[in-house]
């Protein structure tokens, strides 16, 4: 894109290269272009003027790939722009040609028109007799897995040792005469006692989270495993997220069990008299109404928000088109950029609530003594990324243009279809699992410095921003967005690639993660609450 506002100062040296070729301007009326290589002091970028004459831009001191450069000469105090929005402001004089970064850029408070739903715009839905389809696992409730997987859910800490025995003792071997059966998978955590308190949130998301893991789509049935004198009694569970049904759930306590060992060995009874029913439901053709994607962003860095978001953008609206739905979260990685989710609201009151659940962070961070700046990693900075705003801004890329339809507390149930957002932790597991409780069954997961996580019970796609990641990183990366740069290939036909491998994973295609056993360990409900 040719920028419109930048300080060219005209030189004849040597050695000069083409703007395009080294460097990328997101917007019209950015004041900076992102580095697409490593641009040393006295490299002259050069960029056709409407004149006899081209115009140049002298980079004055080394710029890392990734990193921005200043297209004018920029007051101290005044805004810096990317994606044509406000990062932060500058903190000294800044000359064309030079590094900006957390050196010379800052971040304060300025105002944002929120404008709801001023920037709704239809959906062309695809009508449900031409919809694409996918071999998934129909469920009862009317929700489809794309995986068939067993669950034994720790209610407590005191018991994730028991329930962990428990599925591990099911080998593939053991479950090599049920086909259908994806696997048995543990689902444990670090809390059930001293933080979950009667009456409190931290108790309210924790019940939230295991019943969500235990209806979710992806789990053709489940046991709990407890202790049997926590906090969080499994009982009450049960009778408060309404589980109870014919023959389920199994619960097991080992206080009650009479110790570890007779609770592994009640456990693998129980697992073993559920296989033949959850091996009984087999994949069959489902239109892509029945996907849920969950979408995340995590080892970030300058290129996330210029290619692997945007194109994760696109696919998220085609599933939209096609009846399904799309989560986005983490919104302590919105900051900055909510006024661009208001503003696709569907009502008032949606786009009230996404202000609502800032207001929150905002005292709840400044409670704990931190605050939203806090949130980029060493990572991303050196990937490129000053602050959060910057990161908030390319991580909303990844919702695409739909419209926003719904707004859910962490690990609240998803109803609605199309784009809808769920508040949660901007710490990656922490925020996919919560988007897993609200039955997300596949997740869309864009990094640039190379995040390496699973997400069981749902297949985890990793879309990697740039091709020297994805290259290091190939047994572990799904799909090189960073082709858009290195290749220029066209972002929908990339989009239509991309489709075209959620369609196949969510039909039974082993990901990447998936291929090297990851996806247990990322299980972490967010626990908000004192331990006392």
């Amino acid at each position: 894109m040719t920028p419109s506002n930048i300080d060219f100062v005209e030189t004849s040296a040597p050695g000069s290269i083409p703007f395009d070729k080294v460097a990328l301007c997101l917007h019209p009326q950015d004041d900076v272009a992102i580095a697409k290589t490593n641009l040393t002091a006295g490299t002259v970028l050069v960029l056709p003027a409407t004149g006899q004459t081209p115009t140049e831009l002298a980079i004055s001191q080394f710029i890392p790939a990734g990193h921005k450069i200043a297209l004018r000469r920029i007051a101290a105090g005044d805004t810096v722009r990317r994606y044509g929005q406000v990062i932060g402001f500058a903190s000294q004089t800044i000359e064309p040609g030079q590094h900006i970064h957390t050196h010379n850029l800052k971040l304060k408070d300025f105002d944002r028109e929120y404008a709801f739903g001023a920037e709704v715009k239809p959906v062309s839905y695809v009508p449900a007799n031409e919809r694409r389809m996918f071999m998934g696992y129909p469920r009862a409730n009317g929700q489809v897995g794309t995986r068939n997987y067993l669950a034994v859910i720790s209610s407590v800490n005191c018991s994730a040792f028991t329930t962990r025995q428990i599925a591990r003792y099911f080998t593939p071997e053991r479950l090599a005469d049920y086909a259908n059966v994806d696997g048995v998978i543990a689902f444990t955590h670090a809390s059930g006692c001293g933080g979950v308190h009667s009456g409190t949130l931290a108790r309210r998301i924790l019940q939230r989270t295991l019943a969500g893991m235990a209806r979710h789509p992806n789990v053709g049935g489940y046991i709990f495993v407890g202790l049997g004198c926590e906090n969080l009694p499994i009982a009450d569970t049960v009778e408060q997220e309404h589980l109870a049904s014919p023959g389920q759930p199994v619960s097991l306590t080992i206080q009650d069990s009479g110790g570890i060992r007779k609770t592994v060995a009640a456990g693998i009874e129980a697992v073993q008299e559920l296989l033949p029913l959850v091996n009984a439901v087999e994949r069959a053709p489902q239109p892509l109404s029945g996907l849920a994607l969950a979408l995340e962003c995590g080892g970030s860095d300058s290129w996330s928000g210029v290619t692997a978001n945007p194109l994760v953008g696109l696919v998220a609206d085609e599933v939209v088109r096609q009846g399904g739905t799309v989560v986005l979260s983490e919104t302590s990685e919105i900051f900055g950029a909510e006024h661009l989710l208001t503003r696709r609201a569907i009502t008032p009151e949606v786009g009230q609530k996404i202000l609502d659940k800032i207001a929150w962070w905002q005292d709840y961070i400044h409670r704990l003594g931190v605050e939203f700046d806090n949130n980029p990693s060493p990572g991303n900075k050196a990937g490129g990324l000053t602050n959060i705003v910057e990161k908030s801004l390319g991580a909303v890329a990844k919702s695409g243009s739909s419209p926003l339809m719904a707004v859910y507390d962490y690990a609240e149930p998803i109803t609605s279809r199309g784009f809808v957002y769920m508040d949660a932790p901007g710490y990656d597991p922490v925020s996919v699992t919560g988007k897993m409780a609200g039955g997300c069954n596949e997740v869309l997961f864009t990094t640039g410095r190379g995040s390496v996580a699973g997400f069981k019970p749902a297949p985890s796609l990793k879309i990697c921003s740039n091709s020297a990641t994805y290259s290091r990183l190939e047994d572990d990366m799904d799909f090189n967005a960073g082709r858009v740069l290195e290749d220029g290939a066209d972002m929908a036909a990339l989009a239509a690639e991309l489709l075209e491998l959620v369609v196949a994973v969510a039909s039974g295609q082993s990901s990447k993660s998936e291929a090297q056993g990851v996806g247990e360990d990322e299980f972490i409900p967010w626990d908000p609450g004192a331990v006392i």
